[in-house]
């Protein structure tokens, strides 16, 4: 399983990647560590692997999302203004967060995602 969590620089996507991945036992891609043409490869070596893998990335548009082939969607829309003149709002994200709680947001999106998906192989922390 691939989740993205995908916002503008500085609205907590890697605060909530940390959590999440600890909760997964998962994989976590960040793209100040890896550049975005090498994370979709990644992530797919990973998640073939029967790993979770949380990703998180402005991945900036319609387009960025859809190459990457998210099977769940975090938006983080915790800022009001940003200098990122090119962002698109997703049109569907699984989960939006708001304001910055990581820690409340990573116990309902796993909530969330294990309501939806099951178990997430044998990797993967069932335990709250």
């Amino acid at each position: 399983m691939k989740i993205l969590i995908c916002g503008l620089p500085g609205s907590g996507k890697t605060s909530l990647a940390k959590i999440l991945t600890t909760m997964f036992n998962a994989i976590h891609l960040n793209d100040d560590e890896v550049q975005a043409d090498r994370m979709k490869s990644l992530a797919e070596e990973h998640e073939n692997k029967n790993r979770v893998v949380v990703a998180d990335f402005v991945c900036p548009t319609a387009k960025t999302r859809e190459e990457f082939g998210a099977d769940y969607t975090v938006w983080m829309n915790t800022l009001k203004e940003s200098k990122y003149e090119n962002f698109e709002e997703p049109e569907n994200p699984d989960f939006i967060a708001r304001h910055f709680d990581a820690q409340m947001w990573a116990f309902l999106i796993k909530q969330d995602i294990l309501d939806k998906h099951g178990s997430l192989g044998p990797h993967s922390d069932k335990r709250f």
